[in-house]
């Protein structure tokens, strides 16, 4: 009876050792996927401010959505959560989104080779942000998976792990395109 006593103990042991070492593993490889991600994100965040004089030059009047964008701009991004991070940049995205349109007003600012150039790397940082975007739910969704399935939940609550937010489309991502010909 005791060696069937210690079996089972053993093997509850053994199960927690070795899904709690599975919550240490997804947990770093969100960690490490939205620390990709961040990458990109702290790239468009240096490049707004240039993209900004870019445009003031050409659109005074635009005042607000300039105004918008350099209030988001003004946090301190290194001083930030993960959370405030995700909802910082999906506010950017919103307005970047306001702001790129400001622009297809103005042919001149179209023109502007700077102009061209900041777009162009922008596109490119928005591009590498999809992708790396991609990357980390899809860690966030392992990760989260095994924190509400049985029996790993259990390991999960005792070792304080819980469900990690996806980085989400923000409501102007998710409304239909306009397109007039």
């Amino acid at each position: 009876m005791l060696i069937i006593v210690v079996v089972i103990i053993v093997v509850i042991l053994l199960f927690v050792f070795v899904t709690y070492n599975n919550f240490v593993k997804l947990n770093n490889k969100v960690e490490e996927s939205f620390s990709t991600m961040d990458v990109y994100l702290k790239k468009r965040w240096d490049l707004i401010p240039n993209i900004v004089e870019v445009v003031k030059g050409y659109a005074k009047h635009e005042k607000s959505t300039l105004e918008e964008v350099i209030n988001l701009r003004n946090s301190s991004y290194d001083k930030m959560s993960i959370n405030e991070k995700v909802d910082l940049n999906n506010k950017l995205s919103d307005v970047m989104g306001r702001l790129i349109a400001v622009a297809e007003a103005y042919p001149d600012l179209k023109a502007n080779s700077n102009f061209m150039n900041l777009s162009n790397e922008l596109s490119k940082v928005e591009e590498d942000i999809a992708n790396a975007r991609k990357y980390y739910n899809a860690t966030v969704r392992n990760f989260n998976d095994k924190v509400e399935m049985i029996p790993s939940n259990i390991v999960a609550k005792i070792f304080g792990y819980k469900e990690k937010n996806m980085f989400e489309a923000n409501e102007e991502e998710r409304k239909n395109v306009n397109v007039k010909l």
